[in-house]
């Protein structure tokens, strides 16, 4: 995530409610003690934890679903309080992506972790190679979709065996007072599962800890830097979620109407704030000014406001400070030359000095600006036009980053030649912003290293031991 992180305040943890300003959270930040109390009571627990039969460690998970499913609603209206969604969407994040994610790595598993048999079977002698737990894992977790990235994360870790000490943003700290509340639930035995309030400094402290055998990161660009820099001493690696400017390219034979339905969505939803959100559009010269069109008269519709309102589909920005980041990248494109289609006028709870911001679209752009270069992260997109598909591939791939990309065209053949020329983690035909549990969430240049979901996310929270037994002698 680009965006600037809440500042520390002394030893507190406060979490300032974008929904009103207010404090919403308050309460002591745990320090080197409570670190060394917690990666002692990991590093004991996980020793017998790896020792449990897999489909006991299933049952364990499954239990801990239905407790979150079971208090989603009341989940879903922390997370509004917390980050700003609006009220009608947040329950979804339980109900929806993370247990779809939960069922699906839960059936994995035993295909993920099974011993791997070489094929050239030797007479007189036994041969496999096993997945073993790596040991500890600290997961450092976003508050965008503070459930959906750091489940991710925590259910194979627990799963292949692992244990797990989470530090959840300071945005969205009773996330993490959750996955507590429903491992105790489901009456996973103690020290499996930790989480600890931490400063950044001390963050860095359990990251470089020789007890600490993996850390998992979704953050910022900086955020990755110091993580290197922090397990640098130890030869552990770090799995890196670092953001995206995620682009589309829309062809000549594409259904616009579909297209600008789903690409709308795509770069407002959650005020624009994901990491897979559209954050750039290219369209074929040809079907241009009619999505353009359809495009700005679409987003006209939403209604920006209270998030604890049911009838607001847009919400505020997690913080003032990003809002005006926004706000900068918008006034910067339009001083060199952008034009700027949604009147502000339309959305009277957008005020400057708020983190409430009216969506915006972008013409006229070009990669002189930071609105097509720079992560964005909030409501606005830049949409231009090119020739053909040369001159969109080249686009989409001049950019430091490369979590996702979307192709919106009737031809799939072509699209999936496409494909393979952009630089990218996932390729996308005629869908967007969503993340498939059968396939690896990973990305190159900028947006960072490593995968999660699918059985290549098992990978690096487990690390193979080779048998060679000769059994006749």
């Amino acid at each position: 995530m680009a965006q600037p992180q809440q500042k520390e305040q002394h030893d507190m943890l406060k979490t300032i409610s974008p929904v009103d300003g207010s404090v919403y959270v308050e309460r002591p930040l745990q320090g080197p003690a409570d670190i060394d109390a917690a990666l002692d009571k990991a590093k004991k627990a996980q020793k017998e934890w790896r020792k449990a039969p897999l489909a006991e460690r299933q049952k364990y998970i499954l239990k801990f679903m239905d407790y979150m499913v079971a208090h989603a609603d009341e989940i879903g209206k922390e997370i509004t309080w917390q980050m700003g969604r609006p009220v009608s969407q947040t329950p979804g994040e339980i109900m929806r992506g993370f247990v779809e994610r939960i069922k699906y790595t839960v059936e994995l598993a035993p295909k993920a972790l099974a011993d791997i048999i070489p094929d050239d079977r030797q007479e007189g002698f036994k041969r496999y190679i096993r997945r073993e737990p790596v040991g500890v894992v600290a997961i450092i977790a976003p508050w965008n979709y503070p459930y959906l990235t750091s489940v991710n994360a925590i259910v194979p870790a627990l799963l292949a065996g692992n244990a797990v000490i989470l530090k959840h943003s300071h945005q969205t700290p009773l996330v993490a007072d959750r996955y507590a509340e429903g491992f105790k639930a489901a009456g996973l035995p103690d020290g499996v599962f930790q989480f600890l309030d931490l400063s950044h400094a001390d963050a860095e402290k359990l990251m470089a800890d020789k007890r600490v055998d993996f850390v998992n990161f979704t953050g910022s660009v900086k955020g990755g830097h110091a993580v290197q820099k922090a397990i640098c001493d130890k030869f552990i690696v770090a799995g890196l979620e670092l953001g995206g400017k995620d682009p589309a390219y829309v062809r000549a034979d594409a259904d616009v109407h579909y297209a600008v339905e789903n690409l709308v969505d795509g770069a407002f939803f959650n005020s624009g704030q994901c990491c897979c959100g559209i954050e750039r559009i290219y369209v074929h010269e040809s079907v241009y000014d009619a999505f353009v069109k359809e495009f700005v008269e679409l987003t006209k519709k939403y209604k920006l406001g209270n998030p604890t309102e049911p009838e607001t589909n847009l919400g505020p920005m997690v913080r003032t400070a990003a809002a005006d980041f926004v706000r900068g990248q918008i006034d910067e494109a339009v001083k060199k030359g952008a034009k700027a289609l949604i009147d502000e006028s339309l959305f009277p709870a957008s005020k400057p000095g708020t983190p409430y911001l009216a969506p915006q679209v972008l013409v006229d752009v070009d990669h002189s600006m930071s609105i097509m270069m720079d992560e964005t992260f909030g409501p606005a997109v830049g949409i231009m036009k090119v020739k053909d598909d040369a001159e969109a591939v080249k686009l989409m791939n001049d950019s430091p980053f490369g979590l996702t990309a979307s192709i919106w065209t009737k031809d799939a053949e072509a699209a999936e030649k496409l494909g393979q020329e952009v630089e990218t983690g996932t390729v996308y035909l005629n869908r967007c912003d969503y993340l498939d549990p059968g396939l690896p969430w990973t990305g190159v240049k900028d947006t960072g290293r490593g995968a999660s979901l699918s059985i290549v996310g098992f990978e690096s929270l487990t690390r193979p031991k080779s048998f060679h037994l000769k059994t006749k002698i």
